[in-house]
């Protein structure tokens, strides 16, 4: 079998689960009030109209911008500390127990602490989110400094390899499969928390918009909203992460 046609396969496996899920969804909503379970057609038609009328645009640009504001930031400062975990067993010991803290701490105490100790802007919301976000990529980046493959370095001190060349060309590439799960987990979770993070304490994004909605009980413009956000992020998934995966591990 061909790369080429086992790529197809994968592709026709996505195509036929995800038209299942419709006709699952679709035969359900014949024999549930449409007002509890809307069909498909009944929430595409609710993403036309949201989106013609310019507010679901709008709302998704303010949550999107969030998302990749902090992201960065945990991204930034998780990878930071994580690799120095890893590399200085000192360090390790210092702040395991914060680290083991902060991944058990709740995401809704984060949030309403934020809130209340810094009010309710964008500081406290893009902040609550980075804290929920960084020990887990400070998890996954320690763990991959501690799995760094140390005879590649050696050969390197032996060669008289320039550090900027080291770092770049031998350690960075040994850590992309860890920077690469990290991007991937927190690109699903970051948006989640900011939904919620909206819904607590902003007046405006998408999360605001379906906590609106929650008390109208309009569930068909809260699927319509969803849907057209995982959309975005699924979008971003293909045409960003997917791609810079490939690129990153042709070195292997």
């Amino acid at each position: 079998m061909t790369v080429t046609t086992k790529i197809k396969n994968r592709y026709s496996l996505k195509v036929t689960s995800l038209i299942l899920f419709l006709c699952v969804w679709q035969f359900a909503s014949i024999w549930i009030d449409v007002d509890v379970l809307p069909s498909p057609a009944r929430v595409a038609s609710s993403i036309h109209e949201h989106l013609f009328a310019g507010d679901l645009l709008s709302s998704v640009a303010i949550t999107l911008a969030r998302v990749g504001v902090s992201f960065f930031i945990a991204m930034a400062f998780g990878v930071a500390v994580g690799v120095l975990m890893g590399r200085n067993r000192n360090w390790d010991a210092a702040l395991d127990g914060l680290l083991i803290l902060s991944l058990n701490l709740p995401a809704l105490v984060v949030i309403i602490l934020c809130y209340l100790w810094f009010g309710l802007g964008e500081f406290a919301a893009v902040l609550a989110v980075s804290i929920n976000k960084f020990p887990i990529v400070v998890v996954n980046m320690r763990e991959g400094a501690k799995a760094v493959d140390m005879d590649l370095l050696q050969v390197t001190q032996a060669f008289k390899v320039s550090p900027y060349r080291t770092f770049f060309k031998v350690y960075l590439p040994q850590l992309y499969p860890y920077l690469l799960a990290s991007a991937r987990s927190g690109l699903a979770l970051v948006w989640k928390i900011v939904l919620v993070v909206e819904l607590l304490g902003r007046s405006d994004g998408v999360g605001f918009k379906l906590g609106i909605y929650f008390q109208f009980f309009d569930i068909t413009s809260i699927l319509a909203y969803s849907f057209a956000f995982i959309f975005v992020v699924m979008i971003i998934e293909l045409l960003v992460i997917a791609p810079l995966d490939r690129r990153l591990m042709e070195w292997r």
